[in-house]
């Protein structure tokens, strides 16, 4: 016996529609500007700036951070080291862990990267909204956030 299908209601399939275009386009437009002007993937400047904020980190947390699988963080940590924006280190507390930190040419690039990202989020998503509307957009995607992040490893929501 077939299993019903379960059917959305119209303001359902508006929001849904709308939430999952925005996660297919927008990954694609950070990620053309931010090749166009800074040589970078979103990913990358996204693993950038978590080693930014956590001062270091083993390959396996900054996987976790930027919710990666370990063979994706570690080619791209690999690329990054490979252009002198990663360092490695051997770690004190485990000697068989590889602590991660941001170089000083990483720092340098990604502040250097992170105006133009700023602005181009600005342009397509913060300056279309309004401040009630950025409060509802907040409100609305933080639930989803959790419920797809039970563990809080990307974010503090």
């Amino acid at each position: 016996m077939a299993t019903p299908l379960t059917r959305m209601t119209s303001k359902q399939s508006r929001a849904w529609l709308a939430l999952i275009s925005t996660a297919e386009l927008l990954p694609s437009a950070l990620d053309a500007q931010l090749q166009r002007d800074a040589t970078l993937t979103h990913y990358e400047f996204i693993v950038l700036s978590a080693l930014q904020r956590s001062g270091a980190m083993r390959l396996s947390d900054l996987a976790s951070a930027t919710n990666a699988a370990l063979p994706r963080a570690s080619k791209v940590v690999a690329r990054l080291q490979h252009r002198g924006f990663i360092e490695r280190e051997d770690s004190e507390q485990d000697r068989r862990s590889i602590v991660l930190r941001l170089s000083k040419a990483g720092r340098r690039h990604l502040v250097l990267a992170t105006p133009g990202h700023f602005d181009t989020v600005h342009r397509l998503v913060l300056d279309n909204l309004d401040d009630q509307q950025l409060d509802a957009l907040a409100e609305a995607l933080e639930p989803i956030v959790r419920a797809l992040d039970p563990q809080r490893e990307f974010g503090p929501f």
